[in-house]
């Protein structure tokens, strides 16, 4: 082996979507597993305390006066409250972010419930992205070898994209995007933008729905969850993923005008 390729070999990789190994490797399993630990006995937790079924239409309706005016005379408190229930609720993966996005838009109307709303989100998904890369990312690479660098590249080559669409089209379940970018080994900074941006569409119309909840309270209605999938809600969305894809569709035929390499 020449001199050059040694030098070349030792080179970490400068991928700017993929993470270099972190030293994790070093750690015994439990502490690696500890974050995931104590986020799943908060989720085993809050199932068997039956708070899950507190969160609800009725409790809503019957609650109206209180938390309206608890949110009147209380401004920051209440957006701290509720900024740090739903940010747990998605780092437990509570399968209750529909309904506490309406709640967001019911009590601080759908500008500003959209914003806690996505802040917190970003935040919850970040503490599953990092409990889950701590502690498989160098365990899985270790026993996978090639195979998942492989996965890595091609997924991290366009991470961003990929997020977005992911985030605005929910095909899988929030949770799941939260952990396969991390052990795909897609860069922190990629993740946050990606799930912040990407998430906003759908937030605004499930936060547009709370901030005409009172009305329908009124009526005796309550909010139809299956709106989202409605064509005139769900053809911009989807417009929207699609232009998320251009970037991975010009860097492909980039790619193919050029015999299958980028000119730097």
């Amino acid at each position: 082996m020449t001199k050059t390729s040694s030098m070349a070999s030792d080179v970490p990789n400068q991928d700017p979507e993929i993470n270099p190994k972190s030293p994790t490797t070093t750690k015994p399993l439990w502490r690696r597993l500890l974050p995931l630990v104590v986020l799943v006995l908060g989720l085993v937790i809050a199932w068997a305390s039956g708070v899950l079924d507190l969160l609800s239409f009725d409790t809503l309706r019957e609650n109206r006066d209180v938390l309206q005016s608890y949110v009147a005379e209380n401004p920051a408190i209440s957006v701290l409250v509720f900024s740090a229930i739903y940010m747990f609720s998605v780092a437990l993966s509570l399968p209750i972010g529909a309904i506490l996005t309406i709640s967001g838009g019911f009590m601080f109307g759908a500008w500003f419930g959209t914003a806690y709303v996505v802040i917190a989100a970003t935040f919850g998904a970040v503490i599953i992205y990092l409990a889950a890369r701590y502690a498989f990312y160098d365990l899985m690479h270790a026993k996978a070898g090639n195979a998942i660098r492989k996965m890595e590249e091609g997924f991290a080559e366009n991470a961003f994209s990929y997020l977005m669409v992911l985030r605005l089209i929910p095909i899988f379940p929030f949770w799941l995007v939260n952990l396969v970018p991390a052990l795909l080994g897609v860069k922190l900074r990629s993740f946050i933008f990606g799930t912040m941006f990407g998430i906003i569409p759908g937030t605004f119309v499930f936060a547009s729905i709370g901030d005409g909840l009172g009305a329908l309270f009124d009526q005796g209605k309550t909010p139809d969850l299956g709106i989202i999938f409605e064509p005139r809600i769900l053809t911009p969305i989807i417009g929207l993923a699609v232009l998320a894809l251009l970037p991975v569709a010009y860097k492909k035929l980039r790619k193919a005008k050029n015999g299958g390499s980028f000119d730097e």
